[in-house]
């Protein structure tokens, strides 16, 4: 199911080229497909919080898998840019959905191991960012753009159904029962809501800017063609496989703050050090690194959350903490871009950003010494699962 959520918002950027050519438009013109996508993607994450206050996680789950079913098919059907766009909005949709109700379900359904499962969550959503663009090759091969989305929502159908009777042969947790107030949860848990964002917001925001603006920032500054940096890209991004896994067991066995502190500030290092090196060869082991350290700050921080918030608050809280944290990413390549357009070079865009995020990291690690951080609980456990143990 995750794999497939994750594909439905990322499978737009491989299909802008065939989808203008069917359309005869430029494939610049579907640049507001792709956004429209990610946009969906966040925008359902406080409603869908709301939801999780009247219905049950796994209900909630399983209607983004209908959901996505009938938005794939809606897709596949699409006779101008703007019907494509609505539904790569409605695709994406399906996607924010999902991991506000799906990442709570999974904690609480391994109350001990809360990083592994994360990590193995995370993990299968990022073979589907590594895999997409293979995919659609694939399906071009023997069909149009279109047939993809027919695929899609087959898979997804199947998988829907499977979970439903998963559910059922299940004994599910009840943890969320008493979760049934957004306002509660943010007035209650507003020093963990305010700490995760800090760690990622930052973070998330140079991030956004540098992937999305990844191929133009190595051909302008780095003189390397574009064929070459959708493959360091790639490369990038493949590198977060592991990643996921690794930390999702690190999360498990250290403590989740100086974890989170490494993380981060590695980034920073790395995203400096790119800006500096010069060649493919350099650029592609930095552009690894980079890829792996970044993708291992989300299942720490999935960990973090959701290991820290008790179960009266668990899903609203996160769900808080969600939209707000997309909300400040989602701005990084625009305001990157902006710069760069304004005449700032890359290269000063990049440095910049990474000097501020390292500011955070300063500020983050002088809190938690004078012990006014949220440091969560046991890592890796909820800590209601953390109290029966006890």
């Amino acid at each position: 199911m995750v794999f497939l959520v994750n594909l439905a918002r990322v499978l737009f950027a491989p299909l802008v080229q065939p989808a203008a050519a069917d359309f005869d438009v430029t494939a610049a013109s579907l640049g507001i497909v792709t956004s429209a996508a990610w946009l969906g993607s966040a925008a359902p994450r406080l409603p869908t919080g709301y939801l999780l206050t009247r219905l049950p996680r796994h209900q909630v789950t399983a209607a983004t898998g209908a959901w996505l079913v009938c938005a794939s098919l809606f897709t596949a059907v699409a006779g101008s840019v703007p019907h494509l766009a609505v539904g790569a909005f409605l695709m994406g949709l399906s996607s924010g959905m999902y991991f506000i109700a799906a990442n709570p379900l999974v904690s609480e359904l391994f109350p001990d191991s809360v990083g592994n499962a994360i990590g193995i969550h995370g993990m299968s959503s990022q073979f589907a960012a590594v895999g997409a663009p293979l995919a659609v090759s694939a399906i071009l091969l023997v069909g149009d753009w279109r047939l993809i989305f027919y695929c899609v929502a087959a898979v997804a159908a199947v998988a829907t159904l499977v979970l439903v009777w998963a559910t059922r042969q299940t004994t599910l947790p009840t943890a969320g029962a008493a979760d049934r107030s957004i306002l509660a949860a943010g007035r209650a848990q507003w020093p963990i809501i305010l700490t995760g964002i800090a760690f990622i917001g930052a973070a998330g925001f140079l991030w956004n800017g540098l992937f999305n603006l990844y191929g133009d920032y190595l051909e302008v500054a780095k003189d390397i063609d574009p064929g070459t940096a959708r493959l360091l890209l790639s490369g990038m991004f493949a590198a977060g496989v592991p990643a996921f896994f690794v930390t999702g067991k690190l999360a498990d066995r250290l403590p989740n703050v100086p974890l989170l502190l490494s993380i981060v500030g590695s980034f920073v290092v790395f995203v400096l050090a790119l800006t500096v090196v010069e060649g493919v060869l350099a650029v592609a082991a930095v552009s690894l690194l980079l890829g792996y350290v970044i993708h291992s700050l989300f299942p720490a921080i999935d960990t973090y959350m959701l290991s820290s918030l008790p179960d009266r608050h668990r899903a609203s809280a996160y769900a808080l903490f969600s939209a707000s944290m997309m909300f400040v990413q989602a701005l990084g390549s625009g305001t990157v871009g902006l710069v760069v357009v304004e005449g700032v070079g890359y290269t000063t865009a990049f440095q910049s950003l990474a000097v501020g995020v390292g500011a955070v990291v300063v500020v983050l690690f002088a809190l938690y010494r004078a012990g006014r951080l949220p440091a969560g609980g046991r890592p890796g456990e909820t800590p209601d699962a953390a109290e029966s143990m006890d």
